[in-house]
């Protein structure tokens, strides 16, 4: 397995940054993720680092060296991660839970899939060009079809109605396995980066620059259009399978790794209170199946 990675994260004119980013690999698998922690409630970037690590420590336990499922996984480090916030929140008496976005991504075997609660967005480019977008779970986007123009106009798109930490179960979406080629990007970023930068225009540059130039170029454009106004800005991609002539030198090949190796950008392991070996394959299946029959409510109820 071999790729290009970038990552870069700026503050821009808040008064702290509650994104968090960071990837992790073994010989045969990796992950991508990023949590954009949420405004209006306490330690949003507390939530994000749990969720994260909480990500990040499943991932270290389960691919040994590849994940036997990789959406399955998915999806189970995300109720984990929406857990282990929660449990944070009651260990220390917080009357409002942090909450957080998540978007994680798996490649593995050629192929990427990839999950997202919130409206941190994944972005999959070929050749300059949006093959696949996460879509946001906002009331704005929600509404898109069946509302009038005149209410969509004064809806708030950083109004969520799902997130990890809140005290219903997150409602998430999945998507993959995609079969990956030559030169495909995926970018995962929060909202402070496509806030401000139009789908095209995030296409354009990461299908004409490498990602290590591609992703500071993206970030520093947000926060020059969105000026003191800014949000936190926070950006991760990869190019997949960079041939051996590429030049930057920002490319990973686990080919030389071990069975038992795992490699990391993510700082901590499991948060405290997340006991890994208390999760057991039952319990996972339970907690799939609890979310999925969430999402099937929620989709009959907008029929």
């Amino acid at each position: 397995m071999k790729f290009s990675v970038f990552q870069i994260s700026r503050r821009g004119g808040r008064e702290k940054n509650e994104d968090r980013m960071g990837y992790c690999y073994t010989r045969a698998s990796g992950l991508f993720v990023l949590a954009d922690g949420m405004g209006g409630h306490p330690d949003g970037e507390v939530a994000a680092q749990i969720a994260i690590q909480t990500v990040s420590a499943l991932f270290q336990r389960e691919a040994q060296p590849a994940l036997a499922d990789p959406q399955a996984f998915l999806a189970m480090a995300l109720l984990e991660a929406h857990q282990a916030i929660l449990k944070h929140a009651s260990e220390r008496g917080l009357a409002d839970s942090p909450r957080t976005t998540l978007v994680a991504a798996v490649v593995q075997a050629g192929r990427a899939s990839w999950v997202h609660c919130g409206d941190s967005r994944l972005y999959f480019v070929r050749d300059g060009a949006v093959l696949a977008r996460t879509r946001d779970h906002s009331y704005l986007e929600l509404g898109d079809a069946p509302r009038p123009l005149f209410e969509r106009a004064i809806t708030n798109r950083n109004v969520l109605f799902t997130c990890l930490g809140s005290p219903a179960k997150p409602i998430y979406d999945r998507a993959g396995p995609v079969l990956l080629e030559q030169g495909d990007r995926i970018l995962l970023c929060s909202d402070g980066l496509w806030g401000t930068l139009d789908d095209a225009h995030i296409a354009r540059l990461l299908g004409r620059q490498t990602v290590d130039v591609a992703v500071p170029d993206l970030v520093e454009d947000a926060l020059r259009k969105a000026g003191s106004a800014s949000d936190n800005v926070t950006a991760l991609a990869l190019e997949w399978e960079t041939p051996d002539a590429f030049g930057s030198t920002f490319s990973v090949s686990t080919a030389s790794l071990g069975d038992d190796a795992f490699a990391s950008t993510i700082q901590g392991g499991a948060p405290e209170g997340l006991l890994l070996d208390d999760l057991d394959d039952a319990a996972i299946e339970r907690s799939i199946a609890e979310i999925n029959e969430a999402i099937r409510r929620s989709a009959a109820r907008k029929l």
